[in-house]
């Protein structure tokens, strides 16, 4: 199983969760985060006292497919996540050891892209 956390501009993610809907993707998390660095686009530029920075507003999605699909979910990201500019985002794929159901605490039973 790999988790996979694709950092896209905001005004993206609609698009993006949908297609990934599209391919079945359960349990889809999408978090609002604050991006800091010199790669991103001056345009969506803002300032923060609290982090003494600038920064802009992305979303953070993430999901755990199995490694069959891992090609597909980075496939479908990058297609409707890419606008050509400088500051579209990132996608990092790590390895999950495990995966547990609160419910009911049986183990590599969640369903998973296929």
């Amino acid at each position: 199983m790999k988790l996979v956390k694709a950092y896209i501009r905001k005004f993206m993610a609609d698009r993006v969760i949908d297609e990934l809907k599209k391919l079945k993707a359960p349990r889809l998390t999408a978090i609002d985060v604050k991006a800091l660095g010199d790669e991103i686009d001056p345009d969506d530029l803002k300032v923060s006292s609290e982090l003494s920075s600038t920064y802009t507003t992305m979303v953070k999605i993430e999901l755990i497919c199995t490694d069959s699909c891992v090609g597909r979910v980075k496939e479908t990201i990058l297609k409707h996540a890419r606008t050509g500019h400088k500051g579209d985002g990132l996608i990092a794929v790590s390895p999950v050891e495990e995966a547990i159901s609160i419910r009911t605490g049986q183990k590599g039973v969640l369903p998973f892209i296929e």
